[in-house]
């Protein structure tokens, strides 16, 4: 999402600011190998512009079609613990700031073991 704002300083003079923000996901995968046991894999890394919502849905999508591994081929998928980074970045006078905000969230059916597995990694 891009936002314009406009402030009107003590001087009356007025700044222009670009604001935006968008989501970025990474993670890891927890899989059935072919062949027998478990193991995981690092996810697809996934973006939106809309929302974090949009994005932890685009990475539930993945993990139930079996999309979400970046390359491991397992024969199914259990679950996944996903970080979404939040990142919102100001361009003021041809400079750009960022500011980047970290949540985690295990999707797909873990217990307790196998998410202590994932989040160790």
């Amino acid at each position: 999402m891009m936002f314009v704002v406009i402030a009107i300083n003590k001087q009356l003079n007025i700044i222009v600011m670009k604001t935006s923000i968008s989501f970025e996901s990474k993670g890891y995968v927890l899989g059935n190998y072919w062949g027998g046991g478990s193991g995981s894999y690092p996810c697809k890394k996934l973006g939106s512009d809309i929302s974090k919502e949009d994005l932890l849905n685009q990475n539930i999508k993945a993990l139930n079609d079996g999309s979400l591994d970046s390359g491991m081929g397992f024969e199914s998928l259990i679950g996944a613990l996903i970080t979404i980074e939040t990142i919102r970045t100001i361009e003021f006078e041809d400079r750009i700031y960022s500011n980047s905000e970290f949540n985690e969230h295990f999707i797909g059916v873990l217990n307790d073991e196998q998410e202590e597995f994932l989040f160790n990694l």
